[in-house]
């Protein structure tokens, strides 16, 4: 049995597999990332008598936002994982189990193995799931014969190991169909890679190409005649509505299914010496399946309010929530605060008044040093923090995203401090 339950994130020994949890916490949080550390650590911050479990089955705690500066050798990986029972506020109880489902009519979260959790209030936030297994023949390739993914922790160092060694031939560059986490990080690593190799003369002996699943290079419209401007200075040949399904690493083959503009799909095959691959993404199955989710499998909830559409005592947040805002980390440093300040109403009888406004945040490294701040709400509003022009690319906003910001996710963000947090807050 490979459950534990650890009180204020101190090890206690395996509980008894009979044991059930019926209705003894105020809140249960599902997933132990950057949407359940920061949701738990604000409603502490707020009402430290609340009896809150967080079921989390892994035992690390990773920064993802760095793995893209990871690849493209401007930051260190081993700044970016935690052990977990070093960022579980004081206070939560960590039951390190995997969750498999709902019982939402008897407040019951389901636990491989057979046990059950008892809330009085949920929140649903474990993240995404990066589906690998939907391109053929990737499980076998992925980190050696030139493949590669920012996606995960142990590839992206060798990104940049592939980066750094490639003089000459073709460089693919993918993105599947959205949603998927940060949807600016497939073109952010053609971005750092290009970069380097103008650096180092040899990108003129390079053929890159980024193969991208949607229709246009990025999903507001404002920020894609900059991002342009990199694309001609780097030379990248841009493939749109091309997906691809099915790689044979060893023989350096990669296969995409690009629609044509009748809409019939023509099957291409296209070599490569570097392959960086950002993989398909859905929700978890145990919520893709549930009755939590909605038609297209994520948890279903209302966009303003992240209260759940059809039961009352379940909110949920992060990149598992199905509100149409990118899913970034940006976006759950918002929702954060939506979250925390509505459940608690709702636990008090009060009108749900914090409202979100779809915000997120997709910081655009174009080159080592630059960045392009684009943030933005429901509908591709604009809702940049600084009164500076989001479109331009700034040497201020690279310090932000390589410097400031994870500094502050393992110092503030994780620790329940809402700097600038509130949705429509500025500076």
């Amino acid at each position: 049995m490979n459950e534990r339950i650890r009180n204020n994130a101190v090890s206690t020994p395996p509980i008894d597999a009979a044991c059930n949890w019926s209705g003894d916490f105020d809140v249960v949080v599902i997933g132990g990332g950057a949407a359940g550390i920061g949701v738990t650590a604000s409603l502490l911050r707020r009402q430290p008598s609340l009896r809150i479990a967080i079921i989390e089955p892994g035992d690390r705690h990773y920064y993802q936002p760095a793995w893209t500066l990871v690849g493209g050798g401007a930051y260190d990986i081993a700044k970016t994982v935690q052990p977990m029972d070093s960022v579980i506020p004081p206070g939560a109880t960590w039951i390190q189990a995997t969750a498999n489902g709902f019982d939402p009519d008897s407040n019951l979260v389901h636990l491989v193995g057979g046990r059950s959790v008892g809330y009085r209030q949920l929140v649903v936030c474990p993240g995404l799931r990066l589906a690998w297994e939907q391109i053929e023949g990737l499980e076998d390739t992925l980190g050696k014969n030139g493949v590669t993914s920012n996606y995960r922790f142990g590839l992206a160092p060798y990104t940049w190991s592939l980066v750094k060694e490639f003089k000459g031939g073709r460089a693919i560059f993918t993105q599947p169909p959205m949603p998927i986490k940060c949807a600016g990080a497939p073109q952010k690593a053609m971005y750092l890679s290009c970069d380097h190799w103008l650096r180092e003369g040899v990108l003129d002996n390079i053929s890159v190409e980024f193969n991208s699943a949607a229709p246009v290079l990025f999903g507001v419209a404002a920020f894609v005649p900059p991002l342009m401007e990199y694309v001609k200075r780097y030379n990248a040949n841009l493939v749109f509505n091309s997906n691809l399904v099915k790689v044979d690493g060893p023989n350096r083959t990669a296969w995409f299914d690009i629609r044509q503009p009748d809409g019939s799909i023509e099957r291409v095959a296209k070599p490569f010496e570097m392959l960086h691959i950002s993989p398909p993404q859905m929700a978890p199955d145990f919520v893709r399946k549930s009755s939590l989710a909605d038609p297209t499998g994520w948890c279903e909830v209302d966009h303003k309010t992240l209260r759940h559409s059809r039961y009352a005592n379940i909110f949920s947040l992060g990149d598992v929530c199905s509100a149409p805002n990118a899913k970034t980390a940006a976006a759950v440093r918002k929702q954060i605060v939506v979250v925390a300040e509505n459940l608690l109403a709702a636990r008090e009888g009060r009108e749900l008044a914090t409202l979100y406004d779809g915000y997120g945040s997709c910081p655009l490294t174009v080159e080592k040093g630059k960045v392009i701040l684009a943030e933005f709400g429901f509908g591709g509003k604009l809702l940049p923090t600084f009164r500076l022009d989001p479109t331009v690319p700034r040497y201020l906003a690279w310090l932000l995203k390589a410097k400031f910001l994870p500094w502050f996710y393992w110092h503030g963000f994780l620790k329940g401090r809402e700097w600038l947090a509130r949705p429509g807050s500025t500076i």
